[in-house]
């Protein structure tokens, strides 16, 4: 029977949508299992077949998990505010609104093309007012929030207010700025600017200067992640450090929880090890070191205390407000120019420049508190202001960067911990080792000499023993026109929340989506954008007075904001008066299975922890962590053709002659190749830019263009994209959905090759042809033999084991061996191709929906019981033992699986043709390995 593949996809894609099959209930009546992908952004591209691999995965768990009778929550959204759209509203002048409209419609009809089990019904955009208020809620939140320390949460800032009332700053254990000192009386005198000033020191929102990543041509601050070698990683501009007013988020003060909760997630160790170094917790001392000849003393966090007495020299973060201070006028052009220089590199490039070394000398010392030498202060860009106190005391016998430094500058370096090696050569970064040249630490091991100098750093009052972390409060705010405005209105220059019934703060027109020329962010150019606080509502600009009528905030938020909480409003994701309900963020709980990239290790996945945990200490839900299990999807790997170019010419030379020319290689679109050959198919290339019109070309000698290949990651700028649609319409989403699984481990990344998709396509034409006799469709009731019996629940017992442990394309292979088994025995009946079906539809929704309605079922196969392992059937009856005389199979002797050992021996001594390979002869042993394998030694 002909396997029409395209018109049951058609079937059942509409089947499932009239009848909203995927809906998902909020009745509690079932246990849960929630199964989420990581947060699809719509580019104009439209999915490759790399995009769905994940999404497969997860839809297979998700069916499988329905048929195991949980409540599945699997639902699908788009983080939709994004640079892209902007760009390309600044190049034409669309509303990024319209551009992310027309791309979601586009994405939308891909996914529904492959048969995702998604509940649509619960789509949400983070570019959609009814969503980003919520977004603006959470905002809202924490900007009335401070970290308590001593209850390790945040709490409401109306309880730090009134800690201020009774006792000041005494006894306070927050998580702040700046240390702050004031008493209960001067805080009730305080105007009400200072106390609003004061507070920003302590919410888990906050304004204050920041050193960012400045991009000039696109007009807004860039997160280090969206840096790439000093340029922006779209578009390639030039990146620069500057000092700017901007929000931030207060992650630091839940560095330790994030920490910890790794040790309770389900996570690929790898991503753990990432937020780990991110988040980079170190144990040390914070020291003052006095600078000769000025009032300000410079503080520094070490974690190697114990070196103290050969620090020889000081390094200062470029960035470090002191560095304008103390540098001489000598010395001032050269450091000008340093940090000039070093504004061009991100943090993360100075982090990773572990080889150059470069600095500035300021002109004043620093003077050691213990050696009392004096101490040469410098300028480098491998200090970071952001991590510790923004400077280091530098021990070059011991610290291999401090070493390079004081090689460059000849600054002294002075050996404090016991070693043979030569430390003018090479430092010595042990800490096996004992102290040496070190005072009263002299002979102490590293523990005790830690110990021993943070009490004497502490009796000196010039510091204390501490831990610290390399995580920093992540940046807020971005000079963009795309994103959620910042629900803020500024009252003599400090910032003020909307109230909540305000929200949401809706994005403004405006005529074009550039900075102001006034250098304001885009939201500057808005005509209607100014806060009425009497009237509590958005009216015209020019109405502004600073009397009643203030400025809004003209920064947006980050691309990461909307998707920090996303999972929590598909819980829920229609409720006008709550972000989600109590209960049904109870209910549902954490993510159970979460799928997307790597990729996400430090950005994403740390700020939707972080968010998580914060509205959890305010009491919103329940969980601690959001995800519990992740899996890291491998890429799907795009297999790419070039040509190769003499050099200065429009020629073109084929493979195997371009060894005799200098050539260039060039990407190909591979819809250029003919067929699945490497073959190019010259006219087409011709006619697919202009700049090819005219070229010439060296064939092979048998008249073929035959290109390069190589397996590259699957881009657009590749041209080596395959587009699903074209692998529907040809094999089918069933074909396309087995395929990605086939192609190997999920978590590894593997080539695509377009050529074993027509194995898969041939499983499915034999699965179908198992139903029918001929043209007929035909299954017998007749009860199916035990063999059948076998190969239904030998399958059943490797597919459950396979999807429990990820394992998918195991599973497919087994569905081939159990179809081609089955076709083998011409088995027909209902008892084995009915729950066949089931077990196969996770994978291939539509064809088995369709065998299902053929079978004479009138409701969908989604929520059938999955098939349960009967362990009987998989117990031999038989055994065909081979006979082995003297080490060569001579016969085969079919045996009861029953029996004993010297049963087995006995029957086999009996054979007619065993005795008749024994000729008469006595066996001086016989071996008998149970259910394998007879051994006659004559």
């Amino acid at each position: 029977m002909f396997y029409d593949h395209q018109q049951i996809e058609k079937k059942w894609q509409k089947y499932w949508e009239e009848n909203q099959t995927y809906k998902t209930s909020d009745s509690t009546d079932k246990p849960k299992f929630y199964v989420l992908d990581m947060f699809p952004y719509p580019s104009g591209a439209g999915l490759h077949v790399g995009h769905p691999l994940g999404y497969i995965a997860s839809d297979i768990y998700a069916r499988y998990k329905r048929h195991q009778g949980f409540n599945v929550l699997h639902p699908v959204g788009y983080d939709s505010f994004g640079l892209p759209a902007e760009q390309y509203a600044i190049q034409t002048g669309q509303h990024p609104a319209v551009t992310t409209e027309q791309n979601i419609t586009r994405y939308e009809e891909q996914l529904r093309k492959i048969g995702f089990s998604f509940d649509w019904s619960r789509e949400v955009r983070t570019s959609d007012p009814s969503y980003y208020k919520w977004t603006q809620w959470i905002f809202i939140e924490l900007f009335h929030s401070w970290y308590n320390k001593t209850t390790d949460k945040a709490e409401p800032i109306s309880t730090l207010i009134k800690h201020f009332e009774i006792k000041g700053t005494e006894d306070l254990n927050a998580n702040q700025n700046d240390e702050l000192h004031f008493t209960a009386e001067e805080w009730k005198e305080a105007s009400e600017i200072d106390k609003e000033d004061i507070l920003l020191n302590y919410r888990l929102a906050y304004r204050a200067e920041t050193t960012v990543n400045w991009c000039p041509a696109l007009g807004t601050v860039l997160a280090n992640d969206e840096v790439k070698d000093g340029k922006s990683e779209r578009g390639g501009f030039p990146v620069f450090q500057k000092k700017m007013m901007q929000w931030s988020m207060r992650i630091s003060a839940y560095s330790e929880r994030l920490l910890q909760g790794l040790k309770t997630l389900d996570w690929p160790q790898p991503l753990k090890d990432s937020q780990e170094y991110w988040i980079g917790k170190s144990q040390g001392a914070q020291v003052k070191f006095n600078v000769d000849g000025h009032e300000e003393s410079i503080e520094v966090f070490t974690t190697r205390p114990d070196t103290i007495f050969g620090a020889t020299f000081m390094v200062l973060a470029p960035e470090n407000p002191l560095v304008e201070t103390i540098t001489t006028p000598e010395q001032k052009a050269e450091v000008d120019s340093y940090i000039e220089e070093t504004s061009k590199k991100t943090e993360r490039d100075r982090m990773a420049d572990v080889k150059n070394v470069s600095g500035a000398f300021t002109g004043s010392y620093a003077i050691n508190p213990f050696s009392n030498e004096k101490m040469p202060v410098y300028i480098s860009d491998y200090v970071l202001m952001g991590y510790g106190t923004g400077a280091v005391m530098a021990v070059p016998a011991h610290d291999e960067r401090d070493h390079r430094f004081a090689k460059k500058f000849n600054l002294e370096i002075k050996k404090v911990v016991e070693t043979d090696e030569d430390i003018q050569e090479k430092s010595f970064d042990s800490k096996d080792s004992v102290c040496v040249n070190s005072d009263f630490l002299n002979g102490l091991k590293y523990d005790e000499a830690k110990a021993l100098i943070i009490s004497a750093i502490e009796k000196k009052g010039i510091g204390h023993g501490t831990i610290n972390y390399r995580q920093r409060d992540a940046i807020f705010s971005r000079q963009r026109y795309w994103g959620e405005p910042v629900p803020i209105y500024y009252k003599d220059g400090m910032p003020y929340t909307l109230p909540a019934s305000a929200l949401p703060l809706e994005l403004p027109e405006v005529e074009k989506y550039l900075p102001t020329e006034d250098g304001d962010p885009p939201l500057g150019n808005a005509k209607t954008f100014a806060w009425d606080e009497v009237n509590q509502k958005v009216v015209d600009t020019n109405l502004i007075d600073e009397k009643t009528i203030f400025h809004l905030e003209l920064s947006t938020m980050p691309g990461w904001a909307g998707s920090s909480w996303y999972f929590l409003r598909y819980m829920d994701p229609h409720d006008e008066n709550v972000f989600v309900k109590k209960d049904l963020a109870d209910y549902w709980g954490q993510v159970d299975l979460y799928i997307g990239g790597s990729e996400h290790a430090t950005g994403h996945l740390l700020y939707s922890r972080f968010w998580n945990m914060f509205l959890k200490d305010r009491g919103y839900i329940s969980h601690n962590e959001p995800f519990q299990k992740l899996i890291n999807q491998g890429m799907i790997l795009g297999m790419s053709a070039f040509v190769y170019r003499i050099d200065g010419t429009n020629k073109y030379v084929s493979k195997n002659f371009a060894k005799n020319y200098q050539t260039q290689q060039i990407h190909v679109d591979v819809s250029l190749l003919k067929g699945t050959s490497d073959e190019l198919d010259t006219e087409a290339f011709k006619a697919w830019r202009p700049d090819f019109a005219d070229a010439e070309f060296i064939f092979e000698e048998d008249g073929r263009f035959i290109t390069e290949r190589e397996v590259e990651k699957m881009s657009k700028s590749k041209y080596n994209v395959v587009n699903p649609d074209d692998i529907c319409e040809e094999y089918g989403a069933d074909g396309l959905r087995l395929y990605e699984m086939f192609l190997g481990p999920l978590e590894q990344s593997k080539p695509w090759n377009i050529q074993g998709l027509s194995g898969v396509y041939g499983f499915l034409k034999k699965f179908w042809n198992l139903y029918f006799n001929g043209e007929v469709f035909e299954v017998s009731d007749e009860e199916p033999t035990k063999a059948e019996y076998k190969v239904l629940h030998t399958l059943i017992k490797k597919v459950v084991y396979d999807i429990e442990n990820f394992s998918f394309n195991t599973s497919v292979s087994s569905f081939m061996i159990a179809v081609n088994e089955l076709q083998k025995i011409k088995c027909n009946k209902r008892n084995i191709l009915e729950p066949l079906a089931v077990i196969i539809s996770p994978y291939a929704p539509h064809i088995c929906e369709e065998l299902w309605s053929l079978l004479g079922h009138t409701t969908s196969i989604e929520f059938e019981k999955f098939p349960v392992l009967n362990e009987d059937y998989l117990v031999e009856d038989e055994i065909e033992y081979p006979i082995s005389i003297n080490g060569k199979t001579k016969h085969k002797l079919p045996l009861s699986a029953q029996l004993s050992a010297k049963e087995v021996e006995d029957i086999v001594l009996q054979d007619g043709k065993v005795q008749q390979f024994l000729e008469g002869k006595t066996p001086k042993k016989i071996i008998v390995v149970p259910g394998r394998i007879v051994n006659i030694v004559i």
